[in-house]
């Protein structure tokens, strides 16, 4: 058995142990020997109302959550060769962000069709950012510099932050609605989000891992991508148009979350190494977990009330981000 195939294993029981965490802690304490009476079905109605409908359900969205958005930072920081680039940096979040919002305010949220409208509009709206930040990063730099995208990205996404902002307040009835959907939020989600984002995200990762090997010549460079044959701007705008249905979809059932998608592609990778067949599967079962457990800290930090898990990753990813742009900087000037 491979290294890597080890450590994948490794990663499958660390996703199985957040699973069962999530399932058994909250309000209600759950055992490990009760979960699996679930499945026998000797327990309680009550036991198997709790878990069924409502903790896993929660939780499997919640993995399914980490993992896109971890997938899509490993592309994003692969084709723009920038180790800061991920969705919510690059607006492409705050734009599904956007997307969602509009359709909460036009009424169209609400039953089957709901659903539906609200991924097609988050992922316009994603779609439509991040073309205008590699738009305005390409007019003073045509070669795309490495924290140009960046900076513009997040100039983009302040900017939607605060047309959000001004719709809320002039939407009064859907004011708090859109505050808890900036924050990002699993609860009061069924298994309806779960059975439309996850096919979603294994159509996009089945299509994303057949282009790992374009992936790993990427990340050297276009020149070395050149060399190889690969025509850059085709390959970028099908990445980038696949990382905006993955993240535009994840928006629209859980809200705007951040950081999740910058720590574990840099994890994943130093795991793995560069080459995207490990890296890919690696940061998803890596965000997958993390996202369980930060819901998991959101629910029970403040109980009987919820810490937004938007705010949990926000605290917890900071500090990382800050020592990836802190380390590179130094390397450029060593």
């Amino acid at each position: 058995m491979s290294k890597p195939v080890r450590k994948l294993i490794i990663l499958i029981v660390f996703l199985i142990i957040s699973l069962l965490l999530g399932i058994s802690i909250g309000s209600t304490n759950i055992s490990l020997q009760e979960i699996m009476n679930v499945f026998t079905g000797h327990t309680s109605d009550n036991i198997r109302t709790l878990i069924l409908n409502i903790r896993l359900p929660r939780v499997v969205l919640a993995m399914v959550t980490g993992a896109t958005l971890a997938v899509s930072g490993s592309v994003l920081q692969s084709v723009l060769e920038n180790p800061l680039a991920s969705p919510f940096g690059l607006g492409i979040s705050a734009g599904a962000g956007l997307g969602a919002t509009i359709v909460m305010v036009l009424g169209l949220s609400g039953g089957l069709i709901g659903f539906f409208i609200m991924p097609v509009f988050s992922f316009v709206g994603g779609l439509l950012t991040v073309l205008l930040a590699l738009l305005l990063a390409e007019s003073p730099d045509t070669r795309l510099s490495s924290y140009t995208i960046v900076l513009i990205g997040m100039v983009i996404s302040l900017f939607i932050s605060a047309i959000i902002d001004l719709i809320s307040t002039m939407s009064p009835d859907y004011a708090q609605r859109i505050g808890l959907w900036q924050l990002g939020s699993f609860a009061v989600r069924g298994w309806r989000s779960v059975f439309i984002l996850t096919p979603v995200f294994i159509i996009c990762f089945i299509i994303i891992l057949n282009y790992a090997n374009m992936l790993d010549v990427m990340t050297f460079g276009d020149e070395q991508a050149i060399a190889m044959g690969i025509d850059i701007q085709n390959a970028r705008r099908k990445m980038i148009t696949l990382v905006s249905v993955l993240t535009g979809t994840a928006v629209a059932f859980s809200g705007i979350i951040g950081f999740i998608d910058l720590v574990s592609p840099h994890i994943a990778r130093r795991l793995f190494g560069a080459s995207h067949k490990w890296v890919l599967p690696g940061g998803a079962l890596l965000g997958g977990s993390f996202m369980i457990l930060c819901d998991l800290i959101s629910r029970t930090l403040a109980a009987p009330r919820e810490v937004p898990v938007g705010s949990v990753t926000a605290i917890l990813g900071s500090p990382f981000f800050l020592y990836i742009f802190l380390s590179k900087r130094n390397k450029k000037n060593v």
